[in-house]
């Protein structure tokens, strides 16, 4: 068994030897991007495994080891973890928990923390929590290098190219399956091409990116145009099934079409935080040259996947840039707690593409979603009078049928804009 070291604070670290022993386990958000990173990291020497437990049993385990007031992502996450742990079949110790930690004053920094006493509480402080961060925490067995963070960026693009592409084929194939089928075929496929050394520049991105588009489209699709409704939101329950009780899944049966933003916005967004911070309050000169220089590097990849959606003939989502000068005059750069500003922005890009029906999935109590989501719709719904927004909380004790309630009301109000005769009906 590999020695426990700490550091001077006390902290424990992931060491060398544990890289050779231990599987990190990594919570669920996106199954399509996590599988991705998971291969990279094991391509690197890492023993990963990526959680999928679901059910009450999650959400107990959560109430059990944090605070019921914490925030509800918090609570799923650490929750999904500790349930793993106990009853995944996982060796305790010979695992090793990773958690993102952006340096912001929300869930992506202080998760980490609460996880850590969590565990302590749980009698598993043994076991090691490792920082997904750009130099916050440290650890001599876990770290960045330029290749790995190249590919990660890679396979960001190719995990919002496939969630985009399906979400506009899936609501209209001929043949029920067939999108799920080619979503799997290609995330194999992509790791296939990953261990040959495929699809590690950014030439062959752009040529796998086409590729995928063009299979894609051989799917057979048929039937009238759906009711397209937005999602946006706290960013796990924005994406994770497990927070937002299989949102997009819910839509599809209620005959609508899914629209949800991804995940390259949110990455460049934060590195912009960092960007904007120096540029407001000053700062390193070398962190600014290097945030910039990163940021227009994904924005560079980020024109790759538009361009390749667009020549095969879909929906393409704006860029960053084109975000950012949405939300000029509601919300300014200082704004950036949690999902920030830029969920503001989303919800105006999905209303200027023709996307006025929205949800917006935020944890309840969740402070900076309900100010620039829920507080910002009554400013949107004044500028744009056809939009049509609903914010749908989500906790503990927050049950099903009410958030689906809210969500079938919002679609009645949706087809009867639309001309439709029949909406569905409210679950009693």
């Amino acid at each position: 068994m590999a020695e426990l070291v700490y550091d001077s604070t006390g902290r424990l670290l992931f060491t060398e030897e544990m890289r050779k022993e231990y599987t990190i386990l990594i919570p669920q958000m996106l199954p399509v991007h996590f599988g991705l990173f998971a291969k990279l990291l094991q391509r690197t020497g890492y023993n990963v495994a990526i959680l999928n437990n679901e059910g009450r049993d999650v959400v107990d385990s959560g109430l059990k080891y944090v605070h019921n007031d914490a925030c509800y992502p918090a609570l799923l996450v650490i929750g999904q973890m500790i349930d793993a742990i106990q009853n995944g079949g996982y060796d305790p110790h010979k695992v090793a928990l990773l958690i993102t930690q952006t340096g912001g004053g929300c869930r992506a920094s202080n998760y980490i923390h609460m996880l850590r006493k969590a565990l302590k509480k749980a009698g598993l402080e043994y076991i090691p929590v490792l920082s997904l961060s750009f130099g916050l925490e440290k650890n001599p067995g876990f770290h960045w290098s330029v290749g790995l963070i190249r590919r990660l960026v890679y396979g960001i693009m190719y995990g919002d190219l496939i969630m985009n592409v399906a979400n506009q084929i899936r609501p209209y194939e001929v043949n029920a399956g067939d999108t799920t089928a080619k979503v799997e075929w290609w995330l194999n496929e992509l790791l296939d091409r990953f261990d040959r050394g495929k699809g590690m520049s950014r030439s062959q991105m752009r040529s796998i990116l086409d590729e995928m588009c063009a299979d894609f489209k051989t799917i057979p699709v048929a039937g009238e145009p759906k009711v397209r409704v937005g999602v946006v939101g706290e960013i796990y329950i924005k994406f994770s099934s497990l927070g937002n009780n299989r949102l997009e899944q819910f839509l599809l049966e209620e005959g609508a079409e899914p629209v949800v933003p991804g995940l390259t916005d949110f990455v460049i967004f934060k590195i912009y935080n960092r960007v904007s911070d120096i540029e407001m309050f000053g700062g390193s000169k070398a962190k600014y040259a290097l945030c910039k220089f990163f940021m227009g590097y994904v924005e560079k990849c980020q024109g790759d996947m538009i361009a390749a959606l667009e020549k095969a003939g879909f929906r393409a989502p704006g860029t960053f840039a084109d975000l950012h000068k949405l939300v000029k005059g509601y919300l300014n750069d200082g704004v950036k707690m949690g999902e920030g500003w830029l969920l503001t922005a989303e919800m105006l890009e999905l209303i200027h593409s023709g996307t006025p029906n929205i949800v917006c999935a935020q944890p309840f109590g969740c402070l900076p979603n309900h100010i620039v989501g829920k507080g910002m719709i009554r400013v949107l719904k004044d500028d744009y009078p056809d939009s049509n927004i609903v914010a749908v909380d989500y906790d503990p004790g927050a049950t099903k049928i009410n958030q689906e309630n809210r969500i079938k009301l919002m679609l009645a109000n949706a087809r009867q804009l639309a001309g439709e005769e029949h909406a569905p009906a409210v679950n009693q």
